[in-house]
């Protein structure tokens, strides 16, 4: 279903599954700026049948003020072109994506090829094994989508293949150690004790050490694995990636890097010596990131700074949405934000 806007452009039909959580509510704000993306469902199990302005109160002045949310299984019939799939990753796993539809997955239910894996690092037995080959990793720096069935990147992972991805062929994978720090809507919407904030506030606290998801997913893709240590940091949104490299010296990883994304739009690789700040990339979907030399030890380490909830969930999922339907990349993302 393909509708036409006054200025005769053809917009794409899109439903959200699973609105009401974080990742949904930002996949439902980008949506929402998209010049070419009209909503068509809201899937939320929770909210079903309520209008949309439950999920804020501003939405009562929206474009959508009209728009009851639906259950999430009448949303995925909705007959849309475009699915967001922002539930977890059990739930996702088990969805029968809509035939024709492009889909994209910001969980992590499609992300891995070895079926098996998913048993040891989600908790689950995948119940659709023979399904995962249908589907395409795609981070569009790095590996745009290829088909319609799209699985977005971990928010770590994407810090980590970004700073790490174009300079493979000529670091020591054995020496690579990748420390982490997320802010707590890394963790989702759902109360969890170790989020409450006595549990939080006036800490840095190591987490899912040894453990941690994200770590086959970068295996996957890199072909090696890290040493991958995540912290949860007393803020709400945010990632900063500190990789601590062997075997490439920091002008050439700055060069590889700059060469890698000299033509991407939201990825700044920035001048010797700044460092990536993580303030700047909150609320944004773009990333910073930029090589050091540690001249005592003669290592090369990478920051890479991002939005976990902007280019580590939402806005990597729509900027993926944008390729595989041959729109601008850009459209709909929030780039270009200054802030103190």
């Amino acid at each position: 279903m393909i509708r036409e806007n006054l200025h005769n452009t053809r917009m794409i039909s899109t439903a959200i599954i699973g609105t009401a959580g974080y990742t949904g509510q930002e996949t439902l704000d980008r949506v929402l700026s998209h010049p070419e993306l009209e909503l068509v469902a809201l899937g939320s199990n929770t909210f079903a049948g309520q209008p949309s302005s439950v999920l804020d109160p501003r939405l009562s002045s929206s474009a959508i003020a009209g728009l009851k949310l639906v259950t999430n299984e009448q949303a995925l019939a909705s007959g849309a072109e475009l699915v967001f799939l922002c539930m977890e990753n059990e739930r996702a796993a088990a969805v029968e994506p809509p035939e024709g539809a492009v889909v994209v997955d910001l969980s992590g239910a499609h992300r891995l090829k070895d079926a098996s894996a998913y048993e040891r690092w989600y908790g689950f037995v995948h119940p659709k094994p023979e399904a995962l080959g249908d589907w395409c990793f795609a981070l569009p720096e790095l590996a745009p989508p290829t088909g319609k069935l799209i699985a977005s990147p971990g928010c770590y992972v994407t810090a980590t293949l970004l700073s790490l991805a174009p300079l493979k062929d000529d670091l020591d994978p054995e020496t690579v150690v990748v420390d982490g720090k997320s802010g707590t809507t890394g963790a989702g919407r759902s109360p969890k004790p170790a989020l409450h904030a006595g549990a939080v506030l006036e800490t840095v606290m190591p987490y899912k050490i040894g453990v941690h998801q994200h770590v086959p997913e970068m295996a996957q893709f890199l072909g090696f694995t890290p040493t991958f240590v995540p912290h949860l940091l007393p803020i709400r949104r945010g990632i900063v990636a500190t990789s601590y490299l062997r075997g490439i010296d920091a002008a050439t990883a700055r060069t590889k890097l700059e060469s890698a994304y000299a033509s991407a739009p939201l990825v700044n690789v920035l001048p010797e010596g700044a460092v990536p700040n993580l303030r700047r990339m909150q609320e944004t979907d773009c990333v910073e990131i930029n090589a050091f030399a540690d001249t005592a030890t003669e290592a090369t380490i990478v920051v890479c700074a991002l939005d976990n909830l902007g280019k580590g969930a939402a806005g990597q999922a729509v900027q993926n949405a944008n390729l595989a339907l041959g729109l601008d990349q850009t459209a709909g993302l929030r780039i270009g934000i200054l802030s103190a």
